[in-house]
């Protein structure tokens, strides 16, 4: 984390702070009283191999005794309607404003993973999370929606997990380390300006 990303972080994180705070306590106020409490999901993640951190989203799913491993095929139908909405347009991830501001996220860089995987993976993680984990990033914008896509054909947990340790994570891992061989604030202004783009329905 240089200097000039993080002093972009901070800047960014709060003009959307300021701009976005009415759309934020709006829709924590709309999803209370539309599927009730509580409004956001919280999920451990890591920011360097060792270290964790609590990841803030609004809550997109019904509330679960047990829930684990990444979300597939066998979690759509806890899908709220709000949720699958706030999912489309990824405004479910406007808490994550927070986490930016704690420093335990940036704007670009690596998804960041779940303890589990990092366990299981700890070569490739020890090179991905060289870059500080990020909200958006090249292995989201090149390849989210075709992970989407084969996670949704699981029909249980096992199978996702199976898919998304074969598939998804060597894959996603490989593009992490092209961003981080090329990172740069010019290059984050390019990878945040696609994903605002996308999320506008413009890319």
């Amino acid at each position: 984390m240089t200097p000039g990303k993080r002093i972009l972080d901070i800047g960014l994180a709060l003009i959307l702070v300021l701009v976005l705070g009415p759309v934020i306590a709006g829709l924590a106020l709309w999803l209370r009283l539309s599927q009730g409490a509580p409004v956001f999901y919280a999920s451990e993640r890591m920011t360097t191999p060792e270290r964790g951190f609590t990841l803030w989203k609004f809550r997109t799913m019904t509330v679960a005794a047990r829930d684990s491993g990444v979300s597939g095929g066998d979690k759509a139908a806890r899908i709220t309607p709000a949720g699958r909405w706030l999912r489309r347009s990824r405004l479910d991830e406007l808490p994550q404003l927070w986490n930016i501001l704690r420093g335990d996220l940036s704007f670009v860089g690596p998804r960041p993973p779940l303890r589990e995987y990092v366990e299981r993976f700890p070569e490739t993680y020890a090179r991905v999370l060289q870059s500080r984990p990020g909200v958006t990033g090249l292995a989201t914008l090149v390849y989210h929606t075709h992970e989407e896509r084969l996670l949704a054909r699981c029909a249980d947990a096992a199978e996702t997990d199976a898919v998304y340790a074969r598939a998804c994570v060597p894959r996603k891992a490989r593009l992490d380390l092209i961003y981080a061989a090329h990172r740069s604030v010019c290059f984050d202004l390019v990878l945040i300006g696609r994903t605002a783009a996308r999320v506008l329905g413009r890319g």
